[in-house]
């Protein structure tokens, strides 16, 4: 995508409401941009925080996803709390669950703790899940 685009692309064939920013500047196709970003949704919805019964992605942990026109993503993200017992093993399971959509040619995972994650990052779904409002 040429610009930041958050939650603007069309819902994918699950209705899934895209929570993160894919931003990318180049000169890749708008359809292909939207086709890396739902498949890197369900990626990403296949990595749960052992301890909370809901995927990375709902609960918000993801923060930004950067494409550049070779096909690498550089995705930021964060933890529920820095001194999360899987802080060093979860950003290898979000790179390998993404290196699995078509076309990625390399992953990087940066972890950042700014902003600090809070309860309000959780989508309605995860809210639903953990009894949460």
């Amino acid at each position: 995508m040429s610009d930041t685009t958050e939650n603007t692309a069309e819902a994918a064939p699950e209705a899934v409401e895209k929570r993160i920013s894919t931003e990318h500047a180049g000169s890749l196709p708008p359809e292909e941009v939207e086709r890396i970003t739902t498949d890197l949704i369900g990626a990403l919805k296949t990595v749960y925080d052992p301890e909370i019964p809901v995927d990375i992605y709902e609960l918000g942990l993801i923060y930004k996803v950067d494409l550049d026109d070779n096909r690498n993503l550089t995705i930021d993200m964060t933890l529920t709390a820095p001194g999360c017992p899987v802080a060093g093993e979860m950003p290898g399971w979000v790179e390998n669950a993404v290196r699995a959509v078509e076309g990625i040619q390399d992953v990087t995972v940066n972890m950042v703790f700014d902003p600090p994650w809070s309860a309000e990052m959780m989508s309605e779904e995860a809210q639903v899940a953990l009894n949460w409002w």
